[in-house]
């Protein structure tokens, strides 16, 4: 198993070797991204703060699939075209989410660097949004990134952070596989994004939607729970056999071997 951190895994798995395990746990996660689509009008939203030149960041934009699946489950055709920043600490990412953008996202800026180090000049922005982004964001720096993703949004603008919370799966997960398998840094939860933007002079309203994603495929349980912890080193088998991960993943299998997961997450509107 890795002997590396929680922030430094993260990241050597948003690469092109990582693909395979990037995809298996989509098989799951993309239902992450069509629950947030899903739970706000977004083209009233999004329309209502377009102007002439206006913009976009999407924060840790991963493999951009949360505009994909806005322009899946929405009508976005009213809406006109958003200067779009892409920002992630992985080359890899960037591209994946450039490549995945089409109408009304135009790609403009690639930021290849974590959101506290965003130089001051990238601001204004008309809409700031990070979905199921920040997890694994070190504690330490937790503060230092909610007030730039404050002060990036223009005033009037439109800021979201879709994060999961401490009970959901991804929270739960982790905190049993740190326990049973490798101790690492906790991933960061909904509650404490909440509490970091509050800090940071923001006034946010919490919504939260719940849902879950679930599969009879080992080989898909095991890519996606590899992914869940950012380590294609321990197997299903290893896990299931595990002090504490096997009893949380117990809970999350039926009788005929199936996985139901179960999701809470918060949607943090500022």
């Amino acid at each position: 198993m890795s002997s590396k951190d929680t922030a430094e895994r993260s990241l050597e798995h948003w690469s092109e070797a990582g693909r395979a395990e990037m995809e298996a746990f989509y098989a799951l996660a993309t239902e992450d991204y069509r629950q947030l689509a899903l739970a706000a009008d977004w083209p009233t939203l999004l329309g209502s703060r377009a102007h002439d030149g206006w913009s976009l960041l999407d924060v840790a934009c991963g493999s951009g699939k949360f505009p994909t699946a806005l322009r899946r489950h929405t009508d976005l055709s009213t809406v006109p075209e958003v200067a779009y920043d892409l920002l992630d600490p992985s080359e890899f990412s960037v591209a994946e989410a450039r490549s995945a953008l089409g109408a009304p996202f135009a790609a403009r800026h690639d930021l290849v660097m974590t959101l506290q180090d965003l130089p001051a000049e990238h601001s204004d922005y008309d809409v700031v949004w990070a979905t199921h982004a920040l997890y694994a964001l070190p504690p330490d720096e937790l503060d230092a990134a909610a007030k730039r993703f404050v002060a990036a949004l223009a005033p009037g603008g439109l800021g979201l952070v879709a994060q999961a919370t401490a009970t959901s799966h991804y929270l739960a997960f982790y905190d049993a596989f740190r326990a049973g398998v490798h101790e690492a840094t906790p991933y960061t939860t909904a509650e404490q994004v909440r509490d970091a933007l509050t800090r940071a002079g923001a006034d946010v309203r919490d919504q939260r939607i719940t849902y879950t994603t679930g599969t009879s495929d080992r080989v898909v349980a095991e890519g996606f729970l590899q992914r869940c912890a950012f380590d294609d080193t321990v197997s299903l088998e290893q896990m299931e056999a595990a002090p504490v991960l096997g009893d949380y993943l117990a809970s999350c299998r039926d009788a005929s071997g199936s996985y139901t997961f179960s999701h809470e997450a918060a949607l943090l509107w500022l």
